[in-house]
C-alpha cells in the first residue's frame, strides 16, 4: 500500500508542552495594566485569584506572575495574537497610566515588541499558519540571549539528557533550537553582548520520558529542586561531552500525569466591550481552522466569529439563516486587510439575500461531494 503520509512531521520527541514562562512583578496593578488591558490577554479566573500571584492566559500557554523583587528574562517571549491595529490601540490606552517604569512598545516589519514595566521583552505576532502552525493565540517560543559558541553544545544538551529535538541554525545569526511542544520552541540565539546575572525566573514544560531526563540530570548533580511526584526542576544547561556550563535558566519539568496537564484554559475576546457587546461571542479561539488555515479568510473568520453579533451559529461557519450586522464594526476591529473586510462585507450581504455559499457552510451543512 502506497503511503502518503509525512509521519515524521508529526513527531514531537520528549517534550510535549510549553505551558508557561514565570517571572516575578512587584506591582499586580501594572502587570494587570500590560499583560491584560494592553496586550489583550485573560487573568485565570480560577486559580491565583489574591492580589500576591496572577496567571495570565495566552491560548493554551500562561505567564506565571508571583508578586516579588522583578525578574527579567534574558531574551524575549513570543505571542501569536490576532489584531495588530487594535493591539496597538490597547498597548497606546494604558501607556498614561504606565508612564516612569521601563514600559514601551514599537512596531516592527513583522510584529510589535511591547516591553512590561519591569523589561521582559514580548514580540507578539499575527497567526501565521507558516510560521506558526495553527496557533492563532498562544506563545510559540521563548528566546534566549547566550555566549558565543555555546549553541552547538545547547543543541547536545537536550536530545542527549532531556530527549528533546533540537538543532542549530546559522542565518540570521546562530540560533539553537530545542522543539518543546507542537510548534512551540526553547530558543537560544548567541550574542556578543554582556549578560546579567540569571535571577531566578522561570519556564515549565511536560515531558513523556519523566524519569529517563531525571536520572541524567541526578548523575550530574544538576537536579536543583524535587518539588513533588510530578515536578522536578533543573537550572544550568551543561555541554554532555565535557559538563562545561553553557547558560542557566531554570526548567519547571512536569509530567505528562501532572494533573494540572493541559487543564482548559479561558481565553477572552479582548474586542468585546460593553458597547459592543454581543452575546456568545466572550471567547477567543486558541487554533485556527484545520481545513483552511493558509487561507486569508481563515483570519476573518477568527475575527468576525468573535465580534459580529449573529441570531444563529451552527458549527464555525454561518448556517443559511445567519443574518450579519457588519457596517461600523469591522473596521473598529482594526485586524483585517482591506482586502479581506470587503470580502467579508461581500459574503454578508450575500448572506442576507441568498444564504452563504456552499464552501462557507460547515462540514455538518455541506452536501457530500
Amino acid at each position: 500500500m502506497q503511503q502518503p503520509f509525512d509521519r515524521a512531521a508529526e513527531d514531537l520527541g520528549n517534550a510535549i508542552h510549553l505551558e508557561h514562562v514565570n517571572v516575578q512583578v512587584p506591582d499586580q496593578r501594572l502587570a494587570t495594566l500590560f499583560y491584560v488591558a494592553g496586550i489583550g490577554l485573560t487573568r485565570d479566573p480560577y486559580l491565583m485569584v489574591s492580589d500576591s500571584n496572577m496567571w495570565v492566559n495566552a491560548g493554551r500557554s500562561q505567564f506565571h506572575l508571583p508578586s516579588g523583587r522583578p525578574q527579567v528574562l534574558r531574551g524575549h517571549t513570543a505571542i501569536v495574537i490576532a489584531g495588530r491595529q487594535a493591539l496597538l490601540q490597547r498597548l497606546a490606552a494604558v501607556a498614561p497610566k504606565l508612564e516612569s517604569t521601563a514600559f514601551s512598545y514599537r512596531e516592527h516589519n513583522d510584529h510589535v515588541e511591547a516591553i512590561c514595566p519591569w523589561g521582559n521583552r514580548l514580540r507578539c505576532y499575527e497567526p501565521d499558519a507558516g510560521r506558526f502552525g495553527r496557533i492563532a493565540l498562544g506563545m510559540p517560543y521563548v528566546e534566549f540571549e547566550v555566549p558565543r559558541g555555546t549553541a552547538e553544545a545547547i543543541s547536545r544538551f537536550y536530545p542527549e539528557i532531556m530527549g528533546i529535538p533540537a538543532s542549530v541554525a546559522n542565518g540570521d545569526g546562530v540560533v539553537a533550537r530545542a522543539q518543546v511542544g507542537k510548534d512551540q520552541y526553547l530558543q537560544f540565539r548567541e550574542t556578543d553582548q554582556a549578560q546579567g546575572e540569571f535571577d531566578g525566573h522561570h519556564v515549565q514544560i511536560y515531558i513523556t520520558d519523566f524519569s529517563g531526563p531525571y536520572r541524567r540530570l541526578r548523575q550530574r548533580n544538576l537536579v536543583s529542586r524535587e518539588d513533588n511526584q510530578y515536578q522536578y526542576r533543573f537550572c544550568d544547561i551543561v555541554d554532555p561531552r565535557d559538563g562545561r556550563h553553557l547558560f542557566t535558566v531554570e526548567h519547571e519539568v512536569r509530567s505528562a500525569t501532572h494533573p494540572m496537564y493541559l487543564r482548559p484554559l479561558v481565553n477572552r475576546n479582548p474586542a468585546q466591550t460593553n458597547r459592543t457587546f454581543a452575546n456568545g461571542y466572550d471567547q477567543a479561539p486558541w487554533a485556527m481552522d484545520r481545513t483552511n488555515m493558509t487561507d486569508e479568510r481563515t483570519l476573518v473568520r477568527i475575527a468576525t466569529s468573535s465580534a459580529i453579533p449573529a441570531t444563529r451559529r451552527h458549527a464555525s461557519f454561518p448556517a443559511p439563516s445567519v443574518r450579519y450586522s457588519t457596517r461600523g464594526l469591522l473596521p473598529k476591529l482594526g485586524v483585517l486587510q482591506p482586502a479581506a473586510v470587503e470580502d467579508a462585507r461581500r459574503r454578508a450581504r450575500r448572506s442576507r439575500t441568498q444564504g452563504p455559499a456552499l464552501d462557507d457552510r460547515c462540514r455538518f451543512c455541506r452536501p457530500p461531494a
